[in-house]
């Protein structure tokens, strides 16, 4: 089939499976021209693995460390008619590299909320393993099915106590306007913090260390995004910001437990499919990546990663901030850096909007995380999307 970008407002429902095995194996090449990570893990489970900052984090550990790795994820496969999601293309093409430079690489395709998910990665990782060192949580979904109780909840992204205006990008029509969010409910912030805190992160690291699959010195980490000024009513005061607070809660309990050592990463604002449905978010990246790139402190998923291995997991002296999280987004919060996105924010127009901002980088950053606009790739070739993937499921 001829394998085009289908988008649908902050989604596109394809993916083209050549083009995202080239984002692949373009993050290992940045990994591999960089310096060996000696001190870093040797056998890592990645929860989240096949997009953004999990899928980083495996090819980091992977190629930088020569970590066995484990990858769980829950992604779309391939069919006659449709393609797969990106994410399934991704982990493929991982594994077809790791495999070729001789590395460990299993994966599991299936709902990692889920007890029978958290039996086979454990079951995974006795038969090839032994134990883990690193587990990282880097899961993103806008619903979860609590394995207890059996109960679904769904997440919002919501102000608390009061709606909130602000300056929005529709990125479908390109228009500029004000947008107002109003407050969650109680039951609405409860659902949040089920989906996106820590609850199902302690879940898995109680599981593991059950199981007695976890090393000796085993570190955890999850992944999240804090802001400044301009995103702080929304990732701050918001549902999200309760979610936030309850990952901070849960990696304390983890690290009191004694199962692993836990941290927190806050991480940069980038284009992923989470950050692109968010309000506010788009107009957002599409300034910093005009101010950071100007300043030369611009770093996409795996730049980030490696700086996390480098100077905040694998260093005797991580840059952490009084909630023991490991910050990697001190370039983003830069005084000088805020500040000029900060007076461009108010001048921004659906007129000026490709002038004062990158805008046409944020659409080139949101089309590759599907495989499309990668250089060297025939778009308009016939494209067999079935592709040979051994994951569990």
């Amino acid at each position: 089939m001829i394998i085009q970008p289908k988008v649908r407002g902050f989604i596109c429902t394809n993916a083209h499976p050549q083009g995202c095995a080239a984002n692949v194996r373009e993050q290992i090449a940045y990994i591999q021209s960089q310096p060996a990570i000696e001190k870093g893990p040797k056998r890592v489970l990645v929860v989240g693995a096949s997009t953004g900052y999990g899928l980083a984090s495996r090819i980091t550990a992977a190629f930088a460390c020569g970590a066995k790795t484990l990858g769980v994820f829950f992604e779309k496969p391939p069919t006659d008619k449709r393609t797969a999601s990106a994410g399934y293309y991704n982990a493929a093409a991982f594994e077809a590299e790791a495999h070729r430079a001789g590395l460990y690489a299993r994966s599991i395709n299936g709902d990692a909320f889920s007890d029978s998910v958290k039996a086979q990665a454990i079951e995974t990782i006795k038969e090839d393993l032994g134990q883990v060192d690193l587990v990282v949580y880097s899961l993103a979904s806008p619903r979860r099915t609590d394995p207890k109780t059996g109960t679904l909840y769904s997440s919002v992204l919501k102000p608390i106590g009061k709606s909130y205006t602000a300056k929005n990008l529709n990125t479908d029509k390109l228009e500029i306007s004000d947008i107002t969010v109003e407050p969650a409910s109680e039951e609405e912030i409860t659902s949040t913090v089920k989906v996106m805190g820590g609850e199902d992160w302690e879940l898995w690291m109680q599981a593991l260390g059950d199981a007695g699959v976890l090393a000796e010195n085993c570190k955890t980490v999850a992944y999240t995004y804090i802001g400044d000024k301009l995103t702080w009513p929304i990732y701050g005061h918001a549902t999200i910001g309760k979610a936030k607070e309850d990952l901070d809660r849960a990696a304390r309990a983890i690290s009191t437990s004694g199962r692993a050592a836990a941290n927190v990463a806050v991480l940069k604002a980038l284009v992923t499919q989470s950050s692109s449905a968010i309000p506010v978010m788009p107009l957002y990246i599409s300034l910093i990546y005009k101010v950071m790139k100007e300043e030369g402190t611009h770093e996409g998923c795996i730049e980030q990663l490696y700086r996390l291995f480098t100077e905040g997991l694998y260093t005797d002296t991580p840059r952490l901030d009084g909630h023991n999280r490991l910050r990697m987004d001190d370039r983003e919060l830069r005084r000088e850096t805020q500040a000029k996105i900060e007076k461009l924010w108010p001048a921004v127009t659906a007129e000026n909007l490709f002038d004062l901002t990158d805008f046409k980088g944020y659409q080139e950053d949101f089309l590759k995380l599907f495989g499309f606009g990668v250089e060297g790739i025939d778009y308009n070739a016939d494209t067999e999307p079935q592709v040979e993937a051994e994951f569990r499921a």
